[in-house]
């Protein structure tokens, strides 16, 4: 005859938690790429150099509401002859790429306009974020902690019983949601404009934060 398990002195339940809440974001980042092209070496170097100083001078103008900025990559290099053999060169291209981080969203529509106005130069971007120690991860993690106490009384109450201690909390990763790129822009390489357009009317995309925990607790022993 089997014997019946005896319910423990001190069962445990142990449950998941998820807080999940979607704030304005915080960060916008924009890529810059200058290009320049022709026939003769110094002249490609000299207007690569004067649209970078451009490009450059047009970031620096929107003062502290430029967090970062960064030059990237750079390539000056030769283009083949297509026909005819030896060495032979029958162009030069060359291009800069920078990046940004801006804090204030205020400018930063006319900010691309110009900078997509710039002769030979693209923008892509915004891609929005969130600062890495923003309130939204600490606030997630709160609602995922009151998530898995909730849920663990739950259970609790359906055995007719309470919970006694906390065993175990454990976090199992803080996601925060990520600019998808097909929500940035992206101007390709504009000719020199008669005037000047107008700024683009830009909105900032929602971040949507995450946070998931593992709890493990003890309770009183139900009566089964």
């Amino acid at each position: 005859m089997t014997q019946p398990h005896p319910t423990p002195e001190a069962p445990q339940v142990t449950v998941r938690g998820e807080g999940r809440l979607e704030v304005e974001p915080e960060l916008a980042r924009i890529g810059v790429t200058v290009r320049a092209g022709g026939t003769d070496r110094a002249s490609v170097l000299a207007a690569l150099t004067g649209r970078n100083a451009e490009a450059i001078a047009l970031l620096k103008s929107c003062g502290e509401a430029v967090a970062a900025l960064e030059t990237g990559a750079l390539s000056v290099s030769p283009e083949p002859a297509r026909h005819g053999r030896g060495e032979r060169v029958r162009g030069y291209q060359g291009w800069v790429h920078l990046s940004a981080e801006l804090t204030d969203f205020t400018a930063l529509g006319e900010l691309v306009t110009h900078l997509a106005d710039l002769e030979w130069t693209r923008v892509d971007g915004p891609w929005w974020s969130l600062r890495p120690d923003s309130p939204a991860h600490a606030e997630a993690r709160r609602r995922a902690v009151r998530d898995a106490v909730r849920r663990a009384r739950e259970y609790a109450e359906a055995l007719g019983t309470s919970l006694v201690a906390l065993l175990e909390l454990s976090d199992t990763g803080l996601a925060p949601g990520m600019p998808a790129p097909a929500g940035g822009m992206r101007m390709a390489f504009a000719a020199e404009a008669v005037e000047a357009p107008a700024p683009l009317d830009l909105e900032p995309q929602r971040q949507t934060v995450t946070a998931e925990v593992a709890a493990r607790f003890t309770m009183e022993p139900p009566a089964l």
